[in-house]
C-alpha cells in the first residue's frame, strides 16, 4: 500500500472469514488516530468494511440517518452504483485524484452483505461526497 499525501485513507476489504491468512508487510502498517477506524464485520454473511477516515464516525453518530431508516435493499442498489462510479474513477487517475481514489472497490451484487455492511458503505459514499466535494452519480449529492 501506498503512503498518501491526503488527510485521510480508505481500506474497504470484502473478504470470506474462511482459513485465515495473515500477511503483514512494513508497507500496511498506517498511523492511526483514535476514532479514525471504524470496523464493520457480519458473522452471518463472512464479510468486512475497514474505513479509514478522521471524522466519519462523528458522521455516522451525528449526522447520518440512523440504522433502519433505509431498507437492505435500497442500500444494496445506492451501492451498486456508487461503486461502479467509484471504480470508474480509480480507472482513470489523469482524470481524478488518485489521492482520492486511490483503490477499487470489490463489491459484487450477488454477496448478500449484510445491512451493516451496506449501511456504514453508502454512508461513507455521501460523506465521502460532501466531505471532498465530489459527485459520484451526477444530479444532487444527497445532505442526509
Amino acid at each position: 500500500m501506498k503512503y498518501l499525501s491526503s488527510t485521510f485513507l480508505l481500506v474497504i476489504l470484502f473478504y470470506s472469514c474462511g482459513p485465515k491468512k495473515q500477511i503483514t508487510t512494513p508497507d500496511d502498517q498506517v498511523n492511526i488516530q483514535t476514532g479514525d477506524t471504524i470496523k464493520i464485520s457480519n458473522v452471518e454473511s463472512d464479510y468486512e468494511i475497514i474505513i479509514i477516515e478522521p471524522g466519519f464516525n462523528n458522521y455516522l453518530n451525528s449526522i447520518a440517518r440512523p440504522e433502519g431508516f433505509y431498507s437492505q435493499t435500497f442500500l444494496e442498489n445506492k451501492n451498486i452504483f456508487y461503486v461502479q462510479a467509484w471504480n470508474n474513477r480509480v480507472l482513470q487517475p489523469q482524470r481524478f485524484s488518485p489521492n482520492l481514489y486511490e483503490m477499487q472497490i470489490n463489491y459484487q451484487q450477488s454477496i448478500d452483505y449484510g445491512y451493516e455492511v451496506n449501511y456504514k458503505l453508502y454512508n461513507y459514499f455521501i460523506y465521502f461526497q460532501n466531505k471532498y466535494k465530489q459527485n459520484l452519480l451526477g444530479g444532487r449529492v444527497p445532505v442526509n
